[in-house]
């Protein structure tokens, strides 16, 4: 004999069924799950970015700027050694985004150097020297510490003498390659 109260705990029981349902659609569709394969994808795209701001800043002007000057922008920065030019070109090329005018906090740090020519007197042989360009901080200890890790983005740059204003006097005067090396960070 069926009553009223059966047809009652069976709704009830469809229900709960059917909440149970939605609910684990819900937790299992918000949980992201990595794999190993996955992990490398965001450095990647850091290191493209990185890459693709390095060649901008490198292409030559093809009308002169306000000096008169028809370099790239890269050549300019490593010859006149304006480390800080560099830096607010470099971040505000890796930082810009489209949409809305929402404020993004920025997390991306960087930290360049040169690698150059330098020519040793004595046997006239040559090696390799290196300095720091510039970085997303004034300190540049306090910008190197990070629990991410770093991709490295290099431009071989031409320059056509030694950095001006260069502290370093074994920088070799001749027209050299010179190695531009950013190490790029999520901080």
């Amino acid at each position: 004999m069926v009553n009223d109260q059966a047809q009652m705990y069976t709704l009830e029981g469809f229900a709960a069924g059917v909440l149970m349902l939605i609910t684990a659609y819900l937790v299992l569709g918000t949980t992201t799950v990595y794999t190993p394969g996955d992990v490398h994808i965001a450095d990647m795209q850091l290191e493209q970015l990185g890459s693709d701001a390095l060649a901008m800043m490198d292409t030559p002007n093809t009308e002169p700027d306000i000096y008169g000057n028809e370099e790239s922008a890269l050549k300019t920065f490593i010859e006149d050694d304006k480390g800080d030019d560099f830096r607010d070109f470099f971040l505000n090329n890796i930082t810009r985004k489209t949409g809305s005018t929402s404020t993004v906090v920025n997390d991306i740090q960087f930290n360049a150097s040169v690698y150059y020519r330098k020519l040793t007197p004595a046997a006239n042989e040559s090696e390799i020297g290196s300095y720091h360009f510039s970085s997303s901080t004034d300190d540049t200890r306090s910008s190197l510490v990070s629990r991410e890790p770093a991709v490295r983005v290099t431009r071989f740059v031409t320059i056509d003498g030694s950095p001006l204003n260069h502290p370093e006097p074994e920088v070799d005067s001749r027209t050299q390659v010179v190695l531009l090396e950013v190490l790029l960070w999520r901080g």
